[in-house]
């Protein structure tokens, strides 16, 4: 594979569901080892593109190729952590269990996931995200950063080249979505990563660039979020918003001056 063409290609890709528009002409390149923050108002269609990008979903319209290929067939090459990774705490499941699940082949039998070989890389993948020492505790004992961690390592243990992420910060405080972040830059020196976050101005200190989606995309080789893109990509714009209301939906401190110029 070459390594300068783009590991995602989208042209002129639309979906509907029942009819209903949710993407419309959407084309991206997505970069070998570019960190993509999505960004766009709820039902805009950032999760229903993660599907079409990892093969769960198909197109009505245009061409995706991930890898040069199909989603479907490229898509050991994704890691995935969706949104909203609802799990039992009471379940007697450990951290390694979990990332262990990540090397399931439908193919083959159960019996194979947890060979010695899937065993060292799990264990290499939590280590990687610094949580080996954790790998027996039980997934309902850790607190909610350390299983996103978790979520992560069972993503990575297959080592994919791209790593998709919906909302991974959802149910973490400030300082955990700081250190998760972080984690992510480090991550982004190995594998390309594209997250989806409402949370714009911790988001913003970390990746590479934006792509703005609300139906139509709208991508930004800069990470600097400004005014101009939320008033593109959200109902109202940034003139209608008070501070207060701006502040709290967490939007950059350059978006507030251009708020306090207007």
């Amino acid at each position: 594979m070459n390594a300068a063409a783009p590991i995602v290609e989208l042209k002129d890709v639309s979906f509907a569901y029942d009819g209903e528009t949710v993407l419309q002409d959407v084309n991206l390149e997505i970069r070998r080892g570019n960190f993509i923050a999505m960004i766009g108002p709820n039902g805009g269609g950032k999760t229903t593109l993660l599907k079409l990008i990892l093969g769960l979903l198909k197109p009505g319209e245009g061409l995706i190729r991930v890898n040069g290929d199909s989603p479907a067939r490229a898509s050991s090459c994704i890691g995935y952590v969706p949104q909203d990774v609802h799990i039992n705490r009471n379940f007697p499941i450990t951290a390694m269990d979990v990332v262990l699940m990540g090397t399931l082949d439908p193919k083959k039998r159960w019996a194979s996931w947890k060979s010695a070989s899937h065993r060292l890389d799990a264990m290499d993948a939590l280590d990687h995200l610094d949580m080996a020492d954790l790998a027996g505790r039980k997934i309902g004992e850790l607190s909610g950063g350390q299983r996103q961690r978790v979520f992560i390592a069972r993503a990575l243990v297959t080592h994919p080249q791209l790593l998709l992420l919906d909302e991974p910060t959802a149910g973490i405080d400030t300082k955990g979505q700081a250190d998760f972040f972080r984690l992510l830059r480090e991550l982004n020196k190995e594998i390309t990563i594209v997250v989806v976050s409402h949370d714009l101005l911790v988001i913003s200190r970390y990746v590479k660039s934006v792509a703005c989606v609300n139906k139509r995309l709208h991508y930004h080789g800069q990470a600097e979020i400004t005014g101009e893109m939320m008033e593109t990509m959200y109902p109202c714009t940034v003139e209608e918003l008070c501070p207060v209301e701006i502040v709290a939906h967490g939007l950059p401190h350059r978006v507030l001056k251009d708020h306090k110029r207007s």
